[in-house]
């Protein structure tokens, strides 16, 4: 019998999102937390959100670092939220770059990523957001009927565009959370 989706899960991009973006991070010296972002992540945590972290690692096709590098940040973020009472129910990254390895189902703006985790996990897309700094993660999200939130007040193109497709444009991780937690409640 086929897994049931009950669970709501909001998907969240990695730099630009949780993390200042530098370019390629992938060591615990680079990662700086942008602010609040830990404890809107509890708020979500509470609420009962899974949450997931959906991110383009080209720096691994372009030989940057490796995905041991990655995944020693990742266990290093997990134990950091860990003492706010958060955890992240996945990590999904996409290795690929076009150019380098070819095309791919999982880079954003492609809906890989997210409808990996959704089966993995039992998640309802329909009932689910996805936040991110950039265009390709609200088209992501769109693309598997999710909610979305694009981050950062700036009049850019990315943004009119964003708005355009039906996201909705919030400051930060922190704003968008009390966008969610309003919208669900």
């Amino acid at each position: 019998m086929p897994a049931i989706n009950t669970h709501r899960a909001v998907f969240l991009d990695r730099d630009g999102t949780l993390n200042l973006d530098t370019g390629y991070v992938h060591s615990i010296e680079a990662w700086v937390w942008l602010p609040g972002v830990q404890n809107a992540l509890w708020r979500l945590s509470s609420e009962g959100f899974k949450l997931i972290v959906v991110s383009n690692q080209s720096g691994l096709a372009r030989k940057y670092f490796s995905e041991e590098e990655l995944h020693t940040l990742e266990a290093w973020v997990d134990k950091e939220l860990a003492k706010f009472g958060v955890a992240i129910s996945g990590w999904y990254y996409c290795p690929h770059l076009p150019e380098i390895t070819g095309p791919c189902h999982c880079r954003k703006p492609a809906s890989g990523l997210l409808e990996k985790a959704a089966k993995e996990h039992a998640i309802d897309l329909t009932h689910s957001w996805m936040l991110g700094d950039k265009l390709s993660d609200v088209q992501a999200g769109l693309a598997c009927g999710c909610q979305t939130i694009k981050l950062g007040l700036e009049n850019s193109q990315d943004n009119r565009q964003a708005q355009a497709l039906g996201a909705v444009i919030a400051k930060d991780l922190p704003a968008a959370v009390s966008i969610i937690l309003q919208r669900t409640r």
